[in-house]
């Protein structure tokens, strides 16, 4: 015998809701932190130029690591946007059949680990 979908509650879209805000944080921590990594080369050039002994390094990876959190955290709000719609869409409908796996959550994971892996081995080779 088929269930009948029961109409969402409040709660349902408040849990939404709250889901959506923290992407959103976690959006503008990749924007905010990206900014960092990026000016960060800047920094240590200006600190050699006031301080003899400090070697002066390049900067050119921190401005392309930084940039790329700064385009990931613009593509997670964007996806999370997508999928908040999507999600209050099914809601509305009463499809409360929710057994996919949350694919922009997969891939900002996947994408991160690729990026945090890359940085450390600059780290460690430089």
């Amino acid at each position: 015998m088929p269930k009948e979908p029961k109409p969402p509650n409040v709660s349902d879209y408040l849990a939404a809701e709250r889901t959506f805000l923290a992407w959103i944080r976690t959006g503008i921590a990749f924007m905010g932190f990206g900014f960092v990594v990026a000016r960060f080369g800047l920094f240590l050039e200006r600190l050699a130029l006031l301080e003899p002994a400090v070697k002066p390094g390049h900067q050119g990876l921190s401005i392309w690591f930084g940039t790329a959190m700064i385009v990931m955290g613009v593509a997670t709000n964007c996806f999370s946007a997508w999928h908040h719609a999507r999600l209050v869409r099914q809601l509305n409908d009463g499809d409360l059949s929710f057994t996919k796996m949350s694919a922009p959550a997969m891939v900002t994971a996947l994408v991160l680990a690729g990026m945090g892996l890359a940085l450390a081995i600059y780290l460690v080779t430089v």
